[in-house]
């Protein structure tokens, strides 16, 4: 069976592709964002599992829940999906969305974990830093993660940058290992 990542590919190549013609990737990624929410739901996910429930009263289901909320094309996404028995792939379609939104607009996503709060400077800096080291705008999301005992941990994309404590610790072991 394929990957869910690989089926929710051709939704996401659509959506973007209405949404960039439209001059509305914002309003798509917004979009997508509260339909992800929606579909990660508990009592959702129980419905759109059971073999019961049509595919109209599973898109339905979602479209009350965010009535007044989405335009008609998102409404028609919702129905395809449905009728496909695919809304279990709207977090993927989301995170395929925004990798080709991002690309688009020239922005990287960089998740930042941190063994400290970091303050408003810092974390400038350090956006600063990586934009300058990527040649590109960096959207950052920051965690908090105590066991990094001290310093920085980045990922983007497939890279890491480990600034963190845990991490030099390790490489020292290694060392005296040696």
């Amino acid at each position: 069976m394929a990957e869910p990542s690989t089926i929710a590919r051709p939704y996401a190549e659509a959506v973007f592709k209405l949404a960039d013609e439209a001059g509305k990737l914002h309003e798509w990624s917004t979009a997508l964002a509260m339909l992800a929410q929606v579909s990660e739901n508990d009592r959702v996910r129980a419905a759109m599992a059971d073999p019961d429930m049509s595919a109209p009263k599973v898109a339905g289901l979602f479209l009350s829940i965010l009535a007044g909320k989405l335009t008609g094309d998102a409404e028609n996404l919702v129905r395809v999906l449905a009728e496909n028995r695919r809304l279990e792939l709207l977090g993927d379609v989301r995170k395929q969305f925004e990798a080709l939104k991002n690309a688009r607009e020239g922005v990287i996503e960089a998740d930042v974990e941190t063994a400290f709060e970091l303050t408003d400077a810092q974390l400038a800096g350090l956006v600063s830093a990586l934009e300058k080291h990527t040649g590109r705008k960096v959207k950052t999301r920051v965690r908090l993660d105590k066991t990094l005992i001290g310093g920085v941990r980045v990922v983007m994309g497939d890279k890491v940058i480990d600034g963190s404590a845990r991490a030099q610790l390790g490489a020292l072991e290694s060392a005296l290992k040696a």
